[in-house]
């Protein structure tokens, strides 16, 4: 973690100074931030006292202050020479602008030698949002933009670059691979699907497994049935606008005789149309459920089912599945995120989770 040894390397040199690291939650610094300096002080064989409560670490050269950025306002009450700001691009650019200018109030402690102060960026550049504006388009000669490579880090596993490469669609290889400022979060949301190359003509057999992608809403339920042809994915029909979780069941009960893998919404587990939980309704159709415990961020929901639509391991029969087809061409961004108005976001959930389902390691599995 880069941004917690450039802070230790700038503690040592401003003895006797404060210096602040910021993550953009809490759980961020508990979970990855206090286990790195630790890990890293120590390699350095510099001694601490971690103070988990305050969330600071007193060093013989001075304290490091870390605080959390999800609530601007409580970035008050203290002075440092230096700040170090980590993933920054997570954090909506509205908010992290304001927390930015919290910041630089917080980062006036003078230096002896009369030098600047400075605040540091370390951040994976997440589309056109704030360290693009900053460092881009609000440049000029106080600011420095230093790019590197993750192709140039020698300390990855042979592996790492592979794996990227295999679950990442171009744009955000751009991104994460390169360090490059790509608009990954305007025009179409899966724009790596292309009816005509991603289509197939694939039907249910007689005694094969289905396996249905379902997002769960009140009154408005989509699904998606898909079939698995030479380890791919294949959606052969679909269901939109059902009542509630039981009328999905009833539906695909009705359609198919077949053995049925149901690979949903994760809040089924928690969420209820009709006074049980959706898992339950399902359970007592006698579907196989295969459920997450907690649903991924959006963004990787669509990242992997654009990679696999690239990756032609994923299709479409488009003259069975009219509304899949319609919601994967048009459903665009809005506001940096997948637009909800236009009501194609519930049969692209429906997919999403069905291929989450099949790339997921560990299941809730219910019989």
């Amino acid at each position: 973690m880069s941004g917690v040894l450039k802070t230790i390397i700038l503690k040592k040199k401003y003895k006797g100074f404060n210096v602040a690291y910021y993550l953009p939650t809490y759980p961020l610094i508990r979970d990855v931030a206090f286990p790195k300096f630790q890990e890293i002080l120590t390699d350095y064989n510099i001694s601490y006292e971690l103070n988990k409560t305050d969330k600071d670490i007193s060093t013989k050269y001075g304290k490091i202050i870390l605080r959390s950025m999800d609530n601007p306002s409580f970035i008050v009450g203290y002075e440092c020479a230096y700040s170090l700001i980590d993933e920054a691009d997570i954090m909506p650019t509205n908010k992290m602008r304001e927390v930015f200018f919290k910041i630089l109030g917080r980062n006036r402690s003078p230096l002896p030698n009369g030098e600047a102060n400075r605040v540091d960026f370390v951040s994976t550049p997440e589309g056109l949002k704030f360290m693009y504006n900053f460092f881009i388009k609000e440049n000029n000669d106080t600011k420095k933009l230093i790019r590197a490579k993750t192709s140039d880090n020698p300390f990855l596993p042979n592996t790492y670059l592979q794996q990227m490469r295999k679950s990442y669609p171009p744009n955000l290889l751009k991104a994460y691979l390169d360090g490059e400022f790509v608009n990954i979060t305007s025009g179409v949301v899966y724009i790596e699907f292309k009816a005509e190359e991603n289509q197939n003509k694939e039907k249910v057999k007689e005694g094969e497994m289905i396996f249905v992608g379902l997002d769960f809403n009140v009154s408005n339920m989509s699904a998606v049935i898909s079939v698995m042809r030479d380890g791919k994915i294949c959606i052969v029909d679909e269901i939109t606008g059902a009542y509630d979780t039981n009328a999905v069941a009833l539906i695909i009960k009705d359609r198919y005789k077949n053995r049925t893998t149901i690979l949903p919404d994760a809040s089924g587990n928690s969420r209820s149309t009709s006074g049980e939980s959706d898992i339950t309704i399902l359970k007592a159709h006698g579907f196989i459920i295969k459920a997450p415990r907690k649903n991924p961020l959006v963004r990787d929901r669509v990242n992997i089912v654009n990679q696999m639509f690239l990756n032609k391991k994923l299709s479409v029969n488009t003259q069975t599945c009219p509304a899949t087809t319609q919601a994967l061409q048009n459903q665009v961004y809005k506001n940096g995120v997948p637009d909800k108005s236009g009501e194609y976001d519930h049969i692209n959930d429906a997919i999403g989770y069905l291929v989450l389902g099949f790339n997921k390691k560990k299941f809730s599995v219910y019989v």
